[in-house]
């Protein structure tokens, strides 16, 4: 394995941690899953955004950034590899959706302090589909608090994604996973691992499964 660490990004709802966890376990590396279910503000956001969108994103950073810090300061013996099921910006992605203009800005004036502390990876993998495939995954894995989010949210949160993907300088392998099923067909999975043979330069560089 060429890298030392990726990322898997994506909306909500397309595959990241399945597929982290897949490589996982491929490769014998480190994982790094976002521990999303111990925001206690979660479930409270789905249900009145404008009141607990803050603290949301501000409980999101913190957690990040708490175990970025805490992975990348006991290095394992056995492996070199690392891999991660979230990228630190996604915070600042989700924030410029989530806050009104004065929050966002305090919550700038924050990441910009924390990010440079957090080292980045040496390839981004972006899971894209469309958001009628993230409903359709959504409503398959079953959280209860996630049953009502919009697709105009998903719209918003997608539109983030791909500015940021198109003004990133890092090296990006963005999958189209519309119609795919690596989970379950082991052909799509090598052809994922068969892309992590090469060195990718920066930029974006697109896999169809």
């Amino acid at each position: 394995m060429i890298y030392r660490f990726i990322t898997i990004e994506g909306n909500i709802g397309a595959g990241k941690t399945t597929l982290a966890k897949m490589l996982g376990a491929h490769f014998q590396a480190r994982l790094m899953l976002e521990q999303f279910a111990d925001n206690p503000f979660l479930p409270k956001f789905y249900e009145n955004p404008r009141q607990y969108a803050f603290p949301l994103e501000l409980f999101f950073l913190a957690e990040r950034y708490q175990q970025m810090k805490a992975m990348f300061s006991r290095p394992d013996l056995f492996t070199d590899l690392l891999i991660s099921d979230y990228l630190l910006i996604k915070s600042l992605l989700f924030a410029r959706v989530n806050l009104s203009d004065d929050e966002y800005h305090l919550f700038h004036r924050l990441f910009d302090i924390i990010h440079p502390q957090v080292p980045q990876p040496d390839l981004l993998i972006f899971l894209y589909a469309p958001v009628a495939r993230l409903q359709q995954n959504i409503r398959k894995r079953n959280r209860s608090y996630e049953q009502r989010i919009s697709d105009e949210y998903l719209f918003k949160i997608q539109e983030m994604y791909v500015q940021f993907i198109r003004q990133q300088s890092l090296p990006t392998l963005m999958i189209d996973v519309a119609d795919a099923d690596f989970e379950h067909q082991p052909e799509q999975f090598q052809q994922i691992v068969r892309a992590l043979e090469h060195a990718y330069e920066p930029g974006v560089h697109y896999l169809s499964l």
